[in-house]
């Protein structure tokens, strides 16, 4: 009982954490941010076992995070209110082809990031170019361009 206590309370940390680290998407990670979930992990993993290094506790750790993430996922599948609490909603942040600063600095998103999407995604070169950008709930930017720009 003692490794599903830790397991969830471990698994709620590391989401308010991340939480609050705010949205990068995977493709968005540096080498520095990839080190550094492999030193969390390695961290978690001492503090969830306990030294128990045994299969059962493993697998029972393992089931706890897996079930904790799935069960979580149906309850803000059927409840839009307590999806919302667990994961960010999508943020206008250029409009008309002007950033929306505030918004930006919150999510610390630069312009630099946006134009890199822009040209990734449409080959747009400038903000004139672009209608909307969104950033999405899993880090990633969208761009819908203006018009002719597509």
């Amino acid at each position: 009982m003692d490794s599903i206590i830790r397991a969830t309370v471990t698994y709620f940390f590391v989401w308010l954490i991340f939480r609050i680290a705010g949205k990068r998407s995977l493709a968005e990670t540096t080498s520095f941010d990839f080190v550094l979930l492999l030193i969390i992990s390695e961290t978690v993993q001492s503090a969830l076992n306990q030294n128990d290094n045994s299969l059962t506790n493993s697998f029972l750790i393992i089931v706890t995070l897996v079930g904790l993430d799935i069960l979580l996922s149906v309850i803000g599948y059927r409840s839009p209110r307590f999806n919302h609490l667990m994961n960010s909603k999508a943020m206008l942040i250029v409009e008309n082809g002007k950033p929306m600063k505030a918004r930006m600095a919150a999510a610390r998103i630069d312009e630099d990031d946006i134009l890199a999407s822009a040209r990734e995604t449409h080959g747009l070169e400038s903000f004139d170019q672009i209608k909307f950008a969104i950033l999405e709930c899993h880090g990633g930017i969208s761009i819908i361009p203006e018009k002719g720009h597509s």
